[in-house]
């Protein structure tokens, strides 16, 4: 039965019930629906708005949906326009007419509203547990690799040299600011619609401060009009859900080229490989192309909201019951994500000499040749810059490096240069001196990650879980 049936003179077509329902995605917040039909229960009774004793009696019945939910007990109808409607009439049906007395002083616009804040505030928890464990990851194999010398790159051209701990600190700066953004996102969505009504609030004297602390939310919602028509907090956490994927994708597209044989810098274990069904030889990262592909998924979710919300007049319009497929797929597909992600980091082998190999093959040291040069010798940077440049052109030509180019070729292009140079070129204390803070020097990256552990030790954890 439809709870605004009474206006009506007809049955509405089956194909109308089809479109219109949202119980299929919208079941997935049948426990926050009941918490905030508790929260209201509780409200309605402690202010005689309806007899205390039938506030009890809805709330332990609701207690009770709620565990058989959980249970398996009770099965959701999958009939049912949505899950508000699905658990009133369930809990009608088991006490009669005291269940009817639930939605007095309540509208269906806030109550959604309410369920979608529940929900994401519980997700948004569970996505912040996984971030803080992939750090956890980032930092113990930054410390297990901080002396690990590879090639930094720009353009996707070898240089200067850094180490693959300091390239993993990288990513952890990133999901650092990600946890930043979703404690940022969850406090303005921490707000409680409940008593705004369909737009105009009610004529009952509700307590709403009331309904806001038993559900742990900072305040009420100021605006009746703006408190059920608000979904900022859902583009907002599809936002940061994003640019988390984001992240994630850049980690994915370094781990698919540095296990291809052009590289060589790791190798994924097999339980994060597939193979070919045609190439005997293949061993596919797969899980980190899906993960770089679900990317583009997240942001179409972020893009449907905006889109949604754009031209939309006050107050609620049909049209935000689209606002919770985007938001849950986005979060789901993070979840997703991050699930397979980290224990592919943790098991994943390094390929030190591989990495070591590489930096030397491409002249990354020219810096600091130069750097030498200034330091040492006086030279101004620009010439030095020069110098350092027919320098390379000539081991190209010879096809040397800096390292094996011998003394008297340096000295025919720049006589300044003495045994000196080769100590200065060389790859561990071109590491070793970039000591400046945020440097890739061995000790530095080893602050940097013991840096991240106190950040994450001393993060409050969410009170609400997922």
């Amino acid at each position: 039965m439809k709870l605004w049936k009474g206006r009506f003179k007809k049955e509405a077509d089956p194909k109308t019930n089809d479109f219109n329902s949202s119980i299929a995605f919208d079941s997935r917040m049948y426990r926050q629906d009941i918490e905030g039909s508790i929260a209201h229960a509780t409200m309605l009774g402690r202010q005689g708005i309806i007899d205390e004793s039938e506030s009890m009696k809805i709330c332990v019945e609701l207690g009770k949906i709620r565990d058989d939910l959980d249970s398996g007990a009770l099965a959701i109808d999958p009939d049912a326009e949505d899950i508000h409607t699905f658990v009133e009439q369930e809990l009608t049906a088991r006490i009669g007419d005291a269940g009817k007395r639930l939605h007095t002083g309540r509208s269906r616009n806030d109550q959604v509203a309410l369920d979608v804040r529940l929900t994401l505030r519980e997700d948004c928890a569970g996505l912040k547990a996984q971030l803080k464990e992939l750090l956890g990851v980032l930092c113990s194999k930054a410390e297990q690799y901080s002396s690990t010398v590879m090639p930094g790159y720009t353009h996707m051209q070898r240089a200067q040299p850094v180490t693959f701990g300091h390239h993993l600190m990288a990513y952890a700066e990133m999901l650092l600011r990600d946890i930043s953004r979703f404690d940022d996102a969850l406090r303005r969505m921490n707000i409680c619609p409940l008593g705004c009504g369909a737009l105009a609030g009610t004529t009952y004297p509700l307590d709403r401060e009331m309904t806001a602390k038993l559900l742990d939310f900072t305040e009420p919602a100021q605006n009746s009009l703006d408190g059920v028509s608000d979904r900022d907090f859902c583009a907002e956490i599809a936002f940061v859900v994003s640019l988390c994927m984001v992240h994630l994708s850049r980690l994915c597209e370094e781990l698919v080229l540095w296990c291809s044989w052009e590289f060589r810098f790791i190798e994924l274990d097999d339980a994060y490989c597939t193979g070919s069904s045609i190439m005997p030889q293949k061993k596919n990262p797969d899980l980190a192309e899906l993960i770089r592909g679900k990317s583009g998924r997240v942001f179409g979710d972020l893009m449907s909201l905006l889109t949604m919300m754009k031209g939309l007049p006050l107050a609620y319009n049909k049209d935000m019951q689209e606002d919770k497929e985007a938001v849950f797929d986005a979060v789901d597909t993070l979840k997703l994500c991050l699930t397979p992600l980290i224990p592919m980091l943790d098991t994943m082998r390094v390929r030190e000499d591989t990495m070591r190999a590489a930096a030397a093959g491409g002249f990354i040291n020219a810096t600091d040749c130069a750097d030498y040069l200034v330091s040492v010798k006086g030279m101004p940077f620009r010439d030095a810059y020069k110098v350092t440049g027919e320098l390379v052109a000539l081991c190209i030509e010879k096809n040397l490096t800096l390292e094996t180019l011998p003394l008297e070729e340096y000295q025919t292009v720049c006589e300044a240069f003495d045994e000196g140079v080769y100590q200065a070129i060389s790859l561990d204390k071109c590491v070793g001196d970039r000591k400046v803070l945020g440097g890739p020097a061995p000790e530095n990256v080893k602050a940097q990650a013991c840096r991240v552990r106190n950040i994450l030790r001393n993060m409050e954890d969410s009170v609400w879980k997922s």
